[in-house]
């Protein structure tokens, strides 16, 4: 019989621990498939309570979406990206694509596939290329009901349940902006219960290890006055660029336990319990953009995944599944590998058990 190598042993005993501490999948998996409640159409599913959910880069022609998620165990992706083709248009595209449309034609039969097998997808808008091209639906279009309109394709053509707006770099600087993306949101929410549909929003935004800076705050202070109703505040905690070597999983916990508290200011009303699980987090696993000295180890997935569990939080991501294997040692910031030795689907295959 073959030796297996460190890795391997260390990721079997990481899902044996995972497992002894309730965390299986066979009960992930009946969490995933539970019936939608009252206000739901039938083609619709919720979220789990938590879920894993790491991104799929959409501009990646070379794989397939639904034959990823089924290969590595995420049922439930984040889908980057949506953005309109140019500056001042008010119709968004699979990452800018005018070939890609919101459509059936565009991603349904992968998307329906997720479904059928008890997953989702969660759409997401902006990312940096768009944040700091003025692509961003919200940057791009003027008009409120036109952006609410954009959204509302999404959830009458996927049946998706959460879409999420990722928003970086000059997007945040964008007051306009903002504020229409927040009354879209409301606006879009006020039509879902009108149609009795549900769909939630999340805002995926950078952060320091000690909370959102001022402008990411300012957005969910504007969502709030909007009436502007957030399920999740995720958190992008790579990429830093602090300039030391950083303890990411330390990183992870100081920047959503200082979110928490942000959260408790925005939210005088809600209890400790529902604020942490409004928090989402999202890794670079492996070697991030800035290099080295930013790298969540494989060693640091198991404990990730038992601090999130414990506390509660909504969400767990990364960036990106086409990222979840070993094939470049030493490189940063690559798109198709995560700069370190592992097994491929080493993170999927820790992660998938905080579904539930």
């Amino acid at each position: 019989m073959k030796r297996l190598t460190p890795l391997v042993t260390a990721l079997a005993t990481a899902i044996a621990t995972v497992a002894a501490l309730g965390f299986s999948a066979a009960g992930a998996s009946a969490a995933t498939v539970s019936r939608p409640g009252h206000g739901w159409h039938s083609h619709q599913r919720r979220l789990p309570y938590q879920v894993f959910a790491p991104y799929y880069e959409m501009y990646d022609s070379a794989t397939n979406l639904a034959a990823l998620s089924q290969q590595s165990g995420a049922r439930y992706l984040s889908l980057a990206f949506l953005q309109t083709a140019s500056a001042g248009s008010c119709t968004a595209y699979w990452d800018g694509d005018t070939s890609e449309p919101i459509a059936a034609s565009s991603y349904g039969s992968d998307i329906a596939a997720i479904q059928r097998a008890g997953g989702n997808v969660i759409p997401s808008f902006g990312g940096y290329t768009a944040d700091t091209t003025g692509t961003d639906i919200a940057d791009s279009c003027t008009s409120v009901p036109a952006i609410a309109q954009v959204y509302e394709s999404l959830i009458t053509t996927y049946h998706v349940p959460r879409i999420d707006l990722d928003v970086e770099a000059n997007s945040l600087a964008n007051t306009a902006g903002i504020n229409r993306r927040n009354e879209a949101i409301a606006m879009t929410e006020a039509w879902a219960a009108a149609h009795h549909l549900r769909i939630q929003f999340s805002y995926t935004l950078p952060t320091f290890p000690t909370g959102l800076p001022s402008a990411e705050l300012a957005v969910l202070q504007n969502a709030v006055a909007d009436g502007a109703k957030i399920s999740t505040v995720n958190l992008l905690t790579f990429d830093y660029y602090i300039g030391t070597q950083q303890d990411m999983l330390a990183d992870t916990q100081s920047a959503a336990t200082a979110l928490h508290g942000q959260l408790q200011s925005l939210y005088p009303a809600a209890t400790a319990r529902q604020l942490w699980h409004m928090i989402g987090v999202t890794e670079m696993p492996g070697i991030d953009d800035f290099g080295p000295d930013e790298t969540f180890s494989t060693a640091a997935a198991v404990p990730l995944l038992i601090w999130a569990q414990k506390h509660g939080i909504g969400l767990i991501s990364f960036w990106a599944l086409q990222r979840d294997n070993g094939g470049c040692p030493g490189t940063k910031g690559a798109g198709t590998c995560s700069g370190v030795v592992q097994p491929t689907w080493y993170f999927s295959h820790v992660f998938e058990h905080f579904t539930r």
